[in-house]
């Protein structure tokens, strides 16, 4: 008869549930980085709505779009970037306590870390771009009539 795992039932358990755990973390996690830059979309998005006299003026002054772009990219990264700054406090803090859930990963992996910032990082630059983008489109002239 062929053997078809190398470690016993205990052992098999112990593994399940750590991977059970790490995948419900995952889980959770891929859903709070999707409601976040949801969140995050809202915000850059509503504060455009509501600056489009102010970015209309702007334009209407001899602002250029690439100048616009950069301030309302500007507004939500320094959010983004506040708000990774506080995170990465928080997960240091936290990792001590949920370090025997982490499934082969230390509990302080820079490389993790770094790999989480690049991520967030990545979608909160789309998040900001999108909105940013509909300032390009904008009628200086409309703008002001609002």
């Amino acid at each position: 008869m062929q053997r078809l795992r190398r470690e016993s039932l205990t052992d098999y358990r112990v593994s399940y549930s750590q991977r059970l755990a790490v995948t419900l973390v995952a889980l959770f996690g891929a859903m709070a980085l999707f409601l976040a830059a949801i969140g995050l979309y809202a915000v850059i998005s509503y504060s455009v709505a509501q600056g489009t006299r102010e970015l209309g003026l702007r334009m209407a002054l001899g602002a250029g779009v690439k100048d616009l772009l950069r301030l309302v990219m500007s507004r939500g990264l320094r959010l983004t970037i506040a708000g990774i700054i506080i995170g990465a406090g928080a997960a240091m803090m936290v990792t001590r306590s949920i370090g025997n859930l982490l499934y082969k990963v230390s509990p302080r992996d820079p490389i993790a870390f770094g790999a989480a910032f690049v991520i967030l990082f990545a979608i909160a630059f789309i998040a900001c771009l999108l909105p940013a983008l509909r300032v390009k489109r904008m009628d200086p002239v409309r703008a002001l009539r609002v």
